[in-house]
């Protein structure tokens, strides 16, 4: 999809952000026979669109069986499209992917919101915390901008540090400007790498650890018309994945730890065809043996066998992934499981992995019935 009619026209009216959060009826149906205990599960959603959520979603799901429960909702917090986690695990962050975006922080200890700080720009889809725990990093999709915010002991955000606009290399065919839509740290720590749809363009950067800003080092282009979307690095740190999700194929990146450069290799398929598949996420196993991804169009996860050291992609096939427009996959902490959040069915999706294999198993029973659910992040 392309620019602001395209992948953000699920985006609805923009809703305002309430001063304080509280935990509400449960987002799911609550299943009989149900596990008295789980492991928690964050959803993201729009609450701006009809029949989206009331703000994050809680949940538990069954470690061995992958069952989920619905348990409540975290009131007051707007649009949250993306989350993600404090390394401590006591703090949970969230977009609001808004005209005037933003990122909110909830402790999770009692649940409560701790408050809302401006990204500087317009519909933010994607944050990640610095493996410090001290800076949040987020993109704005609609603004082509990355921005920073510090982060105190108690897990809540100051004000901002940085705010950079992507404003060349020129946008590629059908783009009217850069659309960020991704922002993560290297695995060595050294840069920041941002990912931007509208200019075809990987960007790194260096941030300076004491005042929170960014100094651009260099930019990784791809091919004009690929709409880079989601980084995954391999582990060894050699080696990153990009689905590109306007010609829907994935490309394997060499990845330079001193410089912080980005090598784009060639453009290899998904698996899914000629048809429109708009890949969403790609994620790689902790010992690097297998990748998969998200494919919205097609309906499905595409598994690749990962080679010569995490040099290489091995296409294996595609398995249907029990929903409509799979918009996030996770793993859970231990990647036995694969959650997929499936955004225009409503529901999440759970897959057994198979380290040995690389095979997805679904899970038994029926999807988790999730309103608008565009992220699912386990515990």
């Amino acid at each position: 999809m392309s620019s602001s009619t395209g992948r953000r026209r699920f985006l609805g009216g923009i809703a305002a952000v309430a001063a304080g959060g509280v935990v509400t009826a449960a987002a799911g149906p609550a299943q009989a026979g149900a596990p008295r205990a789980g492991r928690p599960l964050f959803l993201g959603t729009y609450t701006s669109q009809d029949g989206g959520g009331g703000g994050i979603g809680l949940a538990t799901y069954d470690a061995g069986t992958g069952r989920i429960t619905g348990t409540g909702t975290i009131d007051g917090v707007a649009d949250p499209s993306y989350l993600a986690l404090h390394p401590r695990g006591h703090t949970l962050y969230a977009v609001d992917e808004g005209q005037d975006g933003g990122v909110t922080a909830v402790r999770l200890a009692d649940r409560r919101v701790l408050g809302r700080q401006s990204t500087g720009g317009a519909g933010p889809c994607h944050l990640s915390v610095h493996p410090s725990g001290r800076w949040l990093l987020s993109a704005n999709y609609l603004s082509g901008s990355v921005a920073v915010h510090p982060i105190a002991d108690s897990g809540a955000l100051g004000e901002r540090t940085a705010l950079v606009t992507h404003s060349k290399p020129a946008p590629g065919p059908g783009q009217e400007g850069p659309h960020a839509h991704q922002i993560i740290t290297s695995p060595d720590g050294r840069h920041v790498l941002a990912v931007d749809l509208g200019n075809d363009t990987v960007y790194t950067y260096r941030l300076d650890t004491a005042a929170g800003t960014l100094t651009q080092v260099s930019y990784a282009s791809l091919r004009p018309g690929a709409g880079p979307r989601h980084l995954t690095f391999h582990p060894g740190g050699r080696f990153a994945y990009l689905a590109n999700e306007v010609d829907n194929t994935v490309v394997v990146c060499a990845y330079d730890p001193p410089t912080g450069r980005l090598t784009p290799g060639e453009p290899q398929p998904t698996g899914t065809g000629s048809g429109t598949s708009y890949p969403a996420q790609i994620l790689v196993t902790a010992e690097g043996g297998f990748a998969y991804l998200a494919n919205r169009g097609h309906n499905s996860l595409t598994r690749y066998a990962v080679e010569a050291d995490g040099a290489r992609l091995r296409l294996l096939d595609t398995v249907p992934v029990g929903g409509d427009f799979p918009r996030h996959i996770a793993f859970s902490p231990d990647e036995q499981l694969l959650f997929a959040a499936n955004q225009k069915s409503g529901s999440v999706t759970v897959f057994h992995v198979d380290h040995c294999g690389g095979g997805l198993t679904p899970a038994e029973g029926p999807a988790f019935a999730a309103p608008i659910a565009v992220c699912a992040l386990p515990q």
